[in-house]
């Protein structure tokens, strides 16, 4: 109804410059509000306020000039013009009831024209690939994926990408965890690094490596380990820990050679990679590129980053290093680009990545990150300005933490030492719908207590129960009609939707007409949830509307008008709940 609405201002608009009443027909930013009062009509515009300056006139008497011109439409049965300039339409009885008309001659009832709008890349998870993904991932691969299908719901051209991790130092430590595993299972006697990865996956990684290559990597202990620095637990402290574990890196460099430490790297990328492309499959989390960052450096596209920032005078050298002026864009400190010893930080790959979104086309980019991650809004941003990018074409969502309690108790965690609860067991235990379900059901920048008991829970009390509950019940209707013989035609429930007139009624025709208006709030603050909690608000109202009267009674007209209620109602539930990745069962 709002689109309607729009389009008629828009139209008086047009006229009132035509006629030279305005100096433009450039119609500004004004809000359509559903009105909480019915006496003020069902939908208050401020158009005539925004507009007052621009014409140089008082808001009530640019109201009386747009009222004046508002075409006809079917809809809308008044219009008033309310206190300072507000202007209230009031629709037509059977305007609600047109909805159901309006949903079921539309698949896609409440989503904009296929890329109708721009293109954005969404950048989701792109979690590390040194071990699966865990519960806190998985927030991250819900948001991330409902949003990049309620973007595309709200017409734009959504390309969904994970950014692979394949270079650096935590892949380096994950290949070194593999080998001394591997030579574990040779016989060596290894005493593990504390810094290393100690997680089950690793000896699964380092026995399939072994049995497939014979032993070729195999390497005595005693050359391993020999003169390496003290580790954190062998007194050697925080700085230790990390020194003891950089030179087990070289070490293994060093005693395998280029390319026998190539196959061991690429062993345990290769397998937690595919771990990663599997679990997210599992999840209903579908890509259209896995983007290695390794391919960066190899084409070029880093030095290109660097070569277009010097070229507008935001880098300098300082300390043997070559430094981003951040501070001129307002970050709050500098970024090394390249180090002393010439090479790159991972700050230059996450630039070149930036321009690289960019030249590909991409009108946005989204980054989903954790909310660990909030030092990069402000480095990125930069790094955008000093690109020559419109900072504003960035939009960088960061997705709180989500907590695991069970029996009223918090779970612990920890990736590092192996302790946690992978995504697969998650999914397992309480099944995908309700996994992705309950990570969206709150604002992704709220901390979320993820309840397991309740999200096990085959009661009403469990919100993703209740909508498949509410699904089944309304495919139920169908099955019901037809065992008992009574016959739905829906296009003698359609003309006799005016038989819809009790209040239960009438609020499910108010949700199902605001569902477009729920679906583009839902797109413009990039919140999922907001469709989630409008969901479960209809199936609520459904429900109320089912207890109270009776479907299938015996006068056709009125059967077919509550049926062609619930076959909206049903349409409209089942595409919403594909947005969120759910599913809706016609039992349960």
């Amino acid at each position: 109804m709002k689109d309607i609405i729009r389009s008629q201002i828009d139209a008086a608009f047009q006229a009132l410059a035509a006629e030279g009443l305005l100096p433009s027909a450039t119609v500004p930013d004004y809000a359509i509000e559903r009105t909480r009062n019915k006496a003020h009509g069902d939908f208050a515009v401020n158009v005539a306020m925004q507009t007052a300056k621009l014409a140089s006139r008082k808001p009530r008497e640019v109201a009386e000039l747009i009222v004046a011109r508002l075409p006809q439409h079917a809809d809308i049965a008044k219009v008033e013009i309310a206190g300072p300039g507000f202007i209230n339409l009031f629709l037509h009885a059977d305007a609600l009831t047109r909805t159901v008309a309006r949903v079921l001659s539309n698949p896609r009832y409440g989503f904009a024209i296929p890329a109708s709008r721009q293109s954005v890349t969404v950048e989701y998870v792109s979690a590390n690939p040194n071990g699966p993904l865990h519960v806190g991932h998985g927030r991250g691969a819900a948001y991330g994926s409902s949003l990049a299908n309620l973007l595309e719901a709200g017409g734009y051209k959504v390309h969904r990408e994970y950014y692979v991790n394949d270079a650096g130092r935590q892949m380096d430590i994950l290949a070194i965890s593999v080998w001394l595993r591997y030579l574990e299972l040779s016989g060596e006697t290894i005493r593990f690094p504390d810094n290393g990865y100690k997680g089950d996956y690793v000896h699964g990684i380092a026995r399939d490596l072994r049995l497939n290559d014979g032993g070729v990597l195999h390497r005595p202990a005693s050359k391993v380990l020999n003169d390496l620095p003290l580790d954190l637990n062998q007194g050697g402290g925080e700085e230790g820990k990390e020194a003891h574990v950089d030179a087990l890196i070289v070490r293994a460099k060093t005693l395998l050679g280029e390319n026998e430490y190539k196959r061991l790297f690429n062993a345990g990328l290769k397998a937690e990679l595919a771990d990663i492309k599997d679990d997210l499959a599992g999840f209903g989390v579908i890509y259209d590129n896995w983007f290695s960052e390794k391919s960066l450096a190899t084409s070029g596209a880093v030095q290109r980053a660097i070569d277009v920032l010097k070229a507008q005078g935001h880098m300098y050298e300082q300390d043997g290093a070559l430094w981003f002026r951040a501070t001129t864009f307002g970050d709050e400190k500098d970024r090394v680009v390249v180090r002393e010893n010439g090479a790159t930080t991972y700050f230059a790959s996450d630039i070149a990545y930036l321009l690289n979104k960019f030249d590909r086309g991409f009108d946005r980019a989204i980054y989903v990150f954790g909310a660990d991650h909030h030092g990069y809004v402000a480095r990125l941003k930069a790094a955008a300005q000093g690109l020559g990018v419109d900072p504003n074409r960035l939009e960088i969502k960061l997705v709180q933490f989500a907590v695991l309690f069970e029996g009223g108790e918090k779970q612990q965690m920890s990736t590092r030492a192996g302790r946690f609860v992978t995504l697969r067991e998650l999914r397992e235990d309480i099944g995908r719908d309700a996994a992705r379900f309950f990570y969206v059901m709150r604002s992704h920048d709220q901390h979320l207590d993820f309840d397991l008991d309740l999200a096990r829970s085959q009661s009403l009390d469990n919100p993703v129960h209740y909508l498949h509950y509410t699904h089944a019940r309304l495919c139920g209707v169908f099955r019901n009609a037809v065992d008992k013989n009574l016959r739905y035609d829906r296009e003698l429930g359609l003309a006799a939707l005016a038989e819809l007139s009790e209040p239960q009624a009438i609020d499910v025709l108010q949700r199902l007409s605001a569902f477009p208006e729920l679906v583009e709030a839902a797109v413009e603050n990039r919140s999922p949830h907001l469709l989630v909690n409008g969901l479960r608000e209809l199936a609520a109202a459904f429900n109320a509307f089912y207890n109270e009267h009776t479907l299938l009674v015996e006068s056709g007209s009125l059967r077919c008008a509550r049926m062609a209620l619930a076959e909206a109602t049903q349409q409209v539930l089942r595409e919403g709940l594909g947005v969120i990745g759910v599913s809706a069962p016609e039992r349960i």
